[in-house]
């Protein structure tokens, strides 16, 4: 997946970002910047500091050490001007079940200046639920509520959209939609939207870059295609005898493999290598059945980065 990151200045930026609890750091001196135009991962083992840090950037808690930016307002020293940037949802959006979806947004509306119909509209449109609108929220699925959240976060045209496990209950079609809604405003509205779920599989489709963190400390901030290539590329191989093809590879070509099954192995080479290791099993009367190149995924990097430490 490969988008464009606006080159100007940052939408949301992190400079030393430190939280202290009882003494105790829970937030360990994060710095990295996200852009317009594009969906950021946020990821990290549980207890890794994701929320605590969603809850800084939303001004939900304060800093220990500092600062973050938000279209270049200070957390700190400009709140109403920072916060204004942002629109938020934090796992399911809470609603008026006994409203519709369009008295919901308009009673929203009443609560910032400047919202009018047009606006509201526009919104609706955007997520797709015009044919839904005037139908009470308590009748929604739990994709369309989301949906709605969505629409009620853009609201105020925000440059910033945070969404704290978004996919929560979801379905498969409702998380396929949502990853579609949340690519159109990045795109076409040009905002930062900001993603932290535990849905390896789902992020590295939704996201362009990530960011990782572990006991409060950031591991890296990279594109999802150069983060999960750095694994090296693999080939795996169904043989008659797995022992036997494995201890051929080492002795003839100095290369290590892992045993998947009794007649499976992998081996870490590129695509150049296969003819000398076909080539060298077939001398060695080993009869192969079938190769197959094989591609980290986002979940597999993750655990190697992290040792294994699983996602909430």
């Amino acid at each position: 997946m490969s988008r464009s990151v606006e080159e100007k200045k940052p939408a949301v930026k992190l400079e030393h970002v430190t939280k202290k609890i009882g003494g105790k750091t829970i937030i360990d001196d994060l710095s990295f910047e996200i852009y317009k135009g594009e969906v950021f991962g946020f990821l990290g083992p549980n207890g890794a500091g994701k929320t605590t840090t969603i809850r800084m950037l939303v001004g939900l808690m304060k800093m220990t050490k500092g600062n973050i930016f938000i279209q270049g307002h200070s957390i700190k020293g400009e709140f109403k001007e920072a916060i204004r940037q942002v629109g938020a949802i934090v796992e399911n959006p809470e609603m008026y079940k006994f409203l519709t979806g369009y008295q919901n947004l308009k009673h929203y509306a009443r609560m910032i200046p400047g919202i009018d119909k047009k606006r509201i509209d526009e919104v609706v449109k955007l997520v797709e639920l015009e044919e839904r609108i005037n139908e009470k929220v308590k009748r929604y699925s739990l994709g369309m509520r989301q949906r709605l959240g969505v629409a009620q976060a853009m609201l105020h045209r925000p440059s910033v959209l945070i969404l704290d496990e978004p996919t929560n209950g979801l379905d498969p079609q409702g998380i396929h939609d949502l990853r579609n809604y949340l690519h159109e405003l990045a795109y076409k509205e040009g905002v930062a939207v900001i993603v932290s779920s535990h849905l390896l599989s789902e992020m590295q489709l939704m996201c362009d870059r990530i960011g990782i963190i572990q006991k409060g400390k950031l591991l890296g901030v990279e594109s999802v295609n150069d983060f999960v290539h750095q694994g090296g590329e693999k080939v795996r191989l169904t043989v008659d005898d797995g022992a036997m093809a494995a201890k051929v590879i080492h002795q003839k070509l100095a290369m290590e493999s892992a045993s998947i099954e009794t007649e499976t192995i992998e081996i870490e080479a590129g695509r150049e290598k296969v003819p000398v290791i076909i080539d060298t099993l077939v001398h060695a009367n080993v009869k192969i059945y079938e190769v197959v190149s094989v591609t980290q995924s986002l979940e597999d990097r993750f655990l190697e980065v992290t040792g294994g430490k699983a996602l909430v």
